[in-house]
């Protein structure tokens, strides 16, 4: 078994399931929570989307919303200001190009206000189960390297490397996974490495080890 097909099946067994946390029911819902989880927590996002969408539960409902309208509904947010104006844009041009139907492809999506490639690829292969790139938020990037898969910075650079040594059909579920495992055990700071059922085959883990028994 090479290393990335043992990453794989590891990160399956520990993380069976591949959705999102961003709670939401159709396409537009999961386009709009994605926008506002930017800098933000899901946990966060999951508070104020019940409110905001019983309110706007469509994109010509969003459309018309007023900026102050929207910003007092998702003020809890991280950037809310910019936020507001990106869901209220992004929800017009859904109304004026797309009829009202969320599109379903990398370049109308990323073609919407506030919506990089990021998200665009949240919505793709949630929503619609489509695997046009991999995921690439500060979980998957920092483990990513972590675990030797690249010594990229940038998440273009992350991704077009996680592209070529990962089959395109796991891709949703690399990035799902490799979420909810720097949420839980690869964090940032003080990484649970001898918890981590990735260690053995972790660079990142086997320098801490290192580290520890020299010290």
């Amino acid at each position: 078994m090479n290393k990335i097909d043992e990453i794989l099946r590891t990160l399956e067994k520990s993380y069976p399931s591949t959705r999102t946390a961003l709670r939401h029911t159709n396409p537009f819902q999961l386009l709009i929570a994605t926008i506002l989880s930017a800098q933000s927590t899901d946990i966060l996002v999951n508070r104020v989307t019940p409110a905001l969408f019983k309110k706007f539960p469509s994109p010509d409902r969003l459309a018309n919303a007023t900026i102050e309208e929207i910003e007092s509904l998702i003020s809890s947010v991280n950037f809310f200001h910019n936020k507001a104006r990106y869901l209220q844009q992004s929800s017009q041009q859904i109304v004026s190009r797309h009829k009202g139907v969320v599109p379903n492809t990398m370049e109308e999506l990323t073609a919407l206000s506030g919506v990089a490639r990021k998200t665009a690829n949240v919505v793709l292969s949630q929503a619609f189960n489509i695997n046009i790139g991999v995921v690439v938020d500060t979980h998957v990037a920092r483990i990513s390297r972590r675990l030797g898969l690249t010594k990229e910075v940038k998440p273009t650079a992350i991704e077009k490397d996680l592209m070529k040594i990962i089959p395109q059909d796991q891709w949703k579920a690399f990035s799902s996974r490799i979420i909810l495992h720097g949420r839980s055990v690869c964090k940032a700071i003080n990484p649970l490495c001898g918890k981590c059922a990735l260690k053995r085959i972790c660079p990142s883990a086997h320098l801490q080890k290192k580290e520890q028994d020299s010290s």
